[in-house]
């Protein structure tokens, strides 16, 4: 009964804000609600730095402490939404990045070589707006900082107070640089608020629900409620301009009541959070952006974006833009070239010998994998949405599509050739010089060849297994294990953390710009604890990841489509989910590599939780993109 009299006194105290702003011009009223919660979150961020001094000194409890965070936290749930979208770097440097060490993105060394010190210099204004060539010195691995990392430590069972107080003391210095950017922020324009409303719906789904957000408080369900009481209270100026405001504020309502009342992180449904109010939210708020007839970021800034804005589902086929990923541009993209690429996908006389096509490890019916357990160096991926990743191969050595082709025609151990060989080939081939000639109406060139490829790879995408059609109300129902199942990959089992929805692949929410990978520690057998030897992404001679950190790190691939893709992990040592899954229980390499990044704990996943994880993720099996896709 409490819980429900707070969500109401929540909703009564939104109602009298906003009759407070009912004569106010929404543009004041926008700019009014960010920096009152800026300036909550700076009063919050101002008491934590006070409570860690206190706790490193012995004047302040442990639990005073964890109290003042998890408030600080809160509030900072109210400002994410637009500080995501405005300082997206800054944010996930030094405010609520992930408790992982990493490469500093902006290595500067000591000098006055510019109008200021360095030191003032990087404090001047947010990250994303330095000029990262003053001052920047040679590549170098840090410690993180911020909201996560505090969260991590204070609910630890040790407690580190001198760090604590000194992440305190720096999240405060870089707070404030964003509290002064904004405070010269003339107007905060209606369309970016419907876009980060809507990437903060996107980012509370994929890294809030599931615990990504808070490592060691689990608080993940109390933020979700602070940040869903946030988007409903800046969206109203533009709510009550269109006739959707009633129905959008009781959405917005309901989904803060059901927070209020379902607050246990694992027995939490997120499918149903999903299905009744993140998605609705994401639609109607679309919905409110077309109805004031804004245009988008894309539009005006003429770049192609990674999300689609006009998407209506997170779940949509179009929710993510392909061409983003791609050096091919949409307009010069049709049936012809597809057709043409996907000729040179499945002719084998493409390499040296004459023997090995594209399709040679990566068959239709598999997924367009080989069901191998390597295929010469790694064990094949799906190209099944291989396009929505901004790096590729399990070592991330390259960054787009044109050039993973590039390192497969040259890798002795594959194609074993090169450019000028293949185009030899081609011209001499009068039916090959007859296609090209009908789409480019020139020469062939190294360029149009790796469109065409690009342009078959790119069309080999599909969302539209079961799982994906009830959850956009094209199914009307869905086993009960499988439900429970996805409740478990989003919640308990951690899997969604890693495997962000909706690719559930490593392209990390809400803008799908980074494709992640993990230090797992992957035997060379399941049952033997011997670690697999494989350098991973330290050895792709990728300049500036030569570090310690990417030693054994491995890109994280999509599991659409895992029930056929058998065997698993990079080197195919692991045959079945029952042993991905019981690896993953058990904590992973168990810390036997110093930097792996999983976690070690054991997830204490019963026999039926796994059963049900296994049959979510064979309701990800997309059939129709397998017969779609079959030659």
């Amino acid at each position: 009964m409490k819980r429900i009299t707070a969500a109401l006194c929540v909703s009564i105290l939104l109602l009298l804000i906003q009759s407070s702003f009912r004569n106010t011009d929404p543009d004041e009223e926008l700019r009014a609600v960010i920096m009152k919660r800026a300036m909550l979150l700076s009063a919050q961020v101002h008491a934590l730095h006070n409570a860690a001094i206190g706790y490193a000194t012995g004047k302040t409890s442990l639990a005073v402490l964890r109290k003042q965070l998890l408030k600080t936290r809160n509030a900072y749930k109210g400002v994410e939404y637009i500080v995501e979208y405005y300082y997206p770097e800054h944010t996930k440097e030094y405010l609520n990045g992930p408790p992982l060490y990493h490469l500093d993105p902006y290595p500067y060394h000591e000098g006055t070589y510019y109008s200021m010190p360095a030191k003032v210099y990087v404090n001047s204004m947010p990250l994303d707006y330095l000029d990262k060539d003053h001052y920047r010195d040679e590549a170098k691995v840090i410690a993180p900082g911020g909201l996560q990392v505090l969260d991590e430590l204070v609910f630890s069972e040790a407690v580190d107070a001198k760090r604590v107080m000194a992440l305190a003391i720096a999240l405060e210095t870089k707070w404030e640089i964003i509290v002064q950017a904004l405070s010269k922020r003339k107007y905060f324009r209606a369309f970016e608020i419907t876009e980060a409303v809507r990437l903060e719906l996107i980012r509370c789904f994929t890294l809030g629900i599931t615990g990504f957000d808070t490592p060691g408080s689990l608080n993940a369900l109390a933020e979700a409620n602070a940040t869903m009481g946030a988007l409903r209270e800046v969206i109203w100026p533009l709510l009550r301009q269109t006739n959707l405001a009633q129905r959008t504020e009781v959405l917005f309502s309901k989904s803060i009541l059901y927070l209020s009342q379902n607050n246990h992180f694992d027995t939490f449904d997120r499918l149903t959070f999903l299905t009744a109010y993140i998605n609705p939210l994401y639609k109607v708020i679309g919905d409110v952006h077309e109805q004031l007839h804004l245009k988008t970021s894309a539009v005006l800034s003429g770049k192609v974006a990674s999300w689609n804005f006009y998407s209506s589902n997170i779940f949509s086929e179009d929710f993510l833009d392909p061409y983003y990923y791609t050096l091919l541009k949409k307009e010069k993209d049709n049936d012809t070239l597809r057709a043409l690429g996907k000729k040179l996908f499945y002719d084998p006389r493409i390499s040296h010998t004459g023997k090995m096509s594209c399709s040679s490890c990566h068959q239709p019916a598999m997924a367009f994998t080989d069901g191998v357990t390597k295929s010469f160096e790694r064990n094949s991926p799906s190209l099944i949405n291989a396009v929505y990743a901004d790096r590729y191969f399990y070592d991330l050595r390259a960054f787009d599509l044109e050039d993973q082709a590039n390192h497969v025609i040259k890798n002795h151990l594959e194609f074993d050739t090169d450019f000028p060989e293949i185009l030899q080939k081609i011209n001499a081939d009068t039916a090959y010089v007859a296609l090209f000639n009908s789409v480019f109406h020139k020469p062939v060139t190294r360029s149009q060849f790796s469109s065409a490829l690009s342009s078959y790879v790119l069309s080999l995408r599909s969302f539209n297994s079961p799982f994906d059609q009830y959850v956009r109300g094209e199914k009307r129902t869905l086993p009960k294990q499988v439900k429970e199942g996805f409740n478990l990959f989003m919640g308990k089992a951690a899997c969604g953390t890693c495997h962000y929805a909706p690719t559930f692949s490593g392209l990390v929410p809400p803008l799908y710009h980074e494709s992640e990978s993990e230090v797992l520690g992957v035997f060379q057998h399941p049952l033997q604890q011997l670690t697999d030897d494989d350098k991973g992404r330290v050895a792709n001679h990728t300049f500036s990841e030569d570090v310690d950190i990417y030693r054994y790190s491995f890109k994280t691939v999509s599991v659409r489509n895992v029930a056929i893709t058998a065997p698993y992990f990079h080197n195919g040592a692991y045959t079945s989910l029952n042993d991905v899954i019981d690896f993953y229980d058990h904590g992973g390499g168990l810390g036997m590599l110093t930097n792996q990044t999983l976690s070690t704990d054991s997830l204490h996943l019963l026999k039926s939780e796994k059963a049900a994880l296994i049959a979510f993720l064979q309701s990800l099996t997309d059939s129709s993109a397998i017969r779609k896709f079959s030659r």
